[in-house]
Parts: structure tokens; C-alpha cells; sequence
């Protein structure tokens, strides 16, 4: 009888703490603060009406939070992902690992690390992780602003893209800055879309896209290019970065670097036939990796479509880490159960180690 009477208690204490969870849980639309994206911010009207410019309607990508609800779907299954053989790049018959498995939105723009690890943003914990060569994760960073994507230039500066009300570019090391937050007077907010991608140059400047493509100079000042005819998710400098590749629905677009970083010859550099491009990175003889639903698509240096690497399930980012540089990595989303994944494959390239993507 004593049992039941305890038991009766217990369950009173839990249902009164589901409530209590529940009555401090925020309402709908009033949801602001690290891990809430600018689009999704209660407070984000607020700073809108600010906008000197009035930003277009929000775009998609990885940032895609703002993205309408179409109510849940189904886990997506694993699909058969061995490789065939791509001359150079990956040999047949290779198959994905599973490295790493993380709740929410917690695994985006990688990059290498020069112990053969990974760094990963986290969008919903506004943290850094670094795995290590085995999997092993620990936190590197704490406080960002819903950081979304990470790029280190080829003299070893750390730069992260905050997603977060107020989005900026920051610096991260060697030393904690805003790098930039600004365009023409107005806070990064008024640009309309999310903080998707970045690539940091040799230069101390970084390009990032919005769904547009923009450069932060030396000095934090941001320039648009490719006008409103370009719609960018995935960015990555070539190895000699006289060349930058943005991703553009299903195709990817170039651009000519000039020395002061400025971008010249916009140009379609390849169609996609495996859809819609989403991260990048870049090997040592400059061939280029497009992350897809369907698996990396690999280009050449001279805009050559060389084939497909299947992977298991859709894949939103890319980089090159591992013993002799010579392993891929890819963060795998299901949206449906709010997990990603890092997965990797043995590769016959070599990723660029003069830059840590």
C-alpha cells in the first residue's frame, strides 16, 4: 500500500514538473536569444523597421530555419552509398562511416583541423565542438550567437558566421572580435536572409553568402557582388584563391579575384545534374566538392563534371581532414529527426593542406 502511496507522489511531482516546464516554456513567436535564429526572433521586427534599406523576402539555405512548415516527415532511410571510382579522387567499392551523432541542429560548416580533428558550428547549442582524429567530441568554443559556419584563412585566423539576432562575422582566434555587422549603416539583419557560408582569404578578409554573395575586407567593410542574379549557399576560395566558387541553385558560379579581393567575371562554371549544390571545399589540385541530396559532387579545376560520391542520406557540408589529409567528411540533417550526423570516406585525393578547407 506504502509502494502505491509513493508512487502516486512520484507521478504528482512529474506531472506538476511537466507543467511547470510547460508554463515557463516560451509561446510561440516569442522566442529570441543564442540558439534562435534572426528570422525566427520575436524581437527581429523590431530591428527590421530599423533597416535603412528594406530587406527582400528571406532566403533559404542551411541557415533554412525560416523555411514554412510542411508538418513532419518521414526519418529518411539509408541508402545504398558505395562509391565507383572517380580516376584521382576515390577509389570503388568505398563506403561511409559514421563518426559522429549529435541532437538538433548542432553540426554544420566544418572545417579541418591540422591534428586530422574537425571544428563544427552549432547552430541550437551556440558552441564550437571539436572532434577529435577518433570521433571524440569536446567544446572549443562557448557564446557564440547561434553560430552557423567556420573558415580559417591560410595564415591560421578563425572566423565564424553568427546566425543569431543581430548576425555578424566574428572573429575567433587568434583573438575574439566582431569582425564585421554592418552594410551601408545597416546591421547585417537588413540584408533579408541567413548567414550561410564563409571563406576566409590570405588576405584578412572573408566572402560569405546570404543567399547572395558579399566580401568583408581587411577593415570589416562588406561589398555585395553578383547582384540579385545569384543565389549562393555554399562559398570556397580555390587553393591559389584566384578563384572563388558559390554555389547557385544547380549550378556553380566562379568569380576572377583581384589582389584587393574584389570579384570580377561572373561566370556559370559547371551545371549540377546531381541538383542543388549546398558546402564546398577544395582538394590539392584544385578539383572542387559540392555537397547535394544525392551525395558530393566532384568538378574539375577546368569546370569538368568528373562524377558523384553517393552518400547515405542528403549531406550539407564538406571538408577534407584525416591522416595525410586524405579523408572526406560530410555533415549528414534529417530535419524529420532533428539529427545530424558526421560520416567520412577514405579518398584517393588529397585535401589542400594549405588552408584548413
Amino acid at each position: 500500500m506504502r509502494s502505491k502511496q509513493i508512487l502516486t507522489i512520484a507521478l504528482g511531482v512529474l506531472g506538476a514538473t511537466a507543467a511547470l516546464s510547460l508554463a515557463q516554456a516560451p509561446p510561440a513567436g516569442q522566442r529570441t536569444g543564442p540558439g534562435v535564429q534572426a528570422s525566427q526572433d520575436s524581437k527581429e521586427p523590431a530591428v527590421l523597421a530599423g533597416c535603412k534599406t528594406p530587406p527582400p523576402a528571406r532566403g533559404g539555405g542551411r541557415g533554412r530555419a525560416g523555411a514554412p512548415a510542411r508538418g513532419p516527415a518521414a526519418p529518411a532511410a539509408a541508402r545504398d552509398s558505395t562509391s565507383t571510382a572517380i580516376p584521382g579522387v576515390i577509389a570503388a567499392g568505398e563506403q561511409w562511416k559514421e563518426v559522429w551523432e549529435v541532437d538538433g541542429n548542432n553540426a554544420d560548416g566544418m572545417i579541418g583541423t591540422r591534428d586530422g580533428g574537425l571544428l563544427l558550428a552549432q547552430n541550437d547549442k551556440s558552441e564550437v565542438v571539436k572532434l577529435d582524429k577518433h570521433g571524440k567530441p569536446s567544446v572549443a568554443y562557448t557564446g557564440t550567437n547561434t553560430g552557423g559556419a567556420l573558415s580559417m584563412s591560410s595564415k591560421g585566423v578563425l572566423f565564424l558566421n553568427n546566425r543569431g539576432l543581430n548576425p555578424d562575422v566574428i572573429e575567433l582566434a587568434p583573438r575574439r572580435r566582431t569582425f564585421a555587422n554592418r552594410y551601408k549603416g545597416d546591421p547585417l539583419d537588413c540584408l533579408g536572409g541567413v548567414l550561410n557560408d564563409l571563406s576566409a582569404d590570405s588576405k584578412g578578409g572573408v566572402y560569405f553568402t546570404t543567399g547572395k554573395l558579399y566580401y568583408a575586407d581587411p577593415k570589416g567593410v562588406v561589398t555585395q557582388y553578383g547582384g540579385d542574379n545569384i543565389r549562393t549557399n555554399g562559398i570556397i576560395l580555390s587553393p591559389d584563391e584566384k578563384t572563388l566558387y558559390v554555389t547557385n541553385g544547380a549550378s556553380l558560379t566562379a568569380f576572377d579575384v583581384q589582389p584587393d579581393g574584389a570579384l570580377t567575371n561572373q561566370r556559370e562554371f559547371v551545371k549540377l545534374p546531381g541538383g542543388a549544390g549546398d558546402g564546398s571545399t577544395v582538394d590539392s589540385t584544385g578539383r572542387i566538392y559540392v555537397s547535394s541530396n544525392p551525395g558530393v559532387q566532384v568538378i574539375s579545376p577546368d569546370g569538368k563534371y568528373l562524377g558523384l560520391i553517393p552518400t547515405p542520406r542528403d549531406i550539407i557540408s564538406l571538408a577534407f581532414s584525416g591522416p595525410g589529409k586524405k579523408t572526406l567528411y560530410a555533415v549528414s540533417r534529417d530535419g524529420a529527426q532533428n539529427k545530424d550526423w558526421i560520416i567520412s570516406i577514405a579518398t584517393v585525393a588529397q585535401g589542400y593542406k594549405g588552408r584548413a578547407k
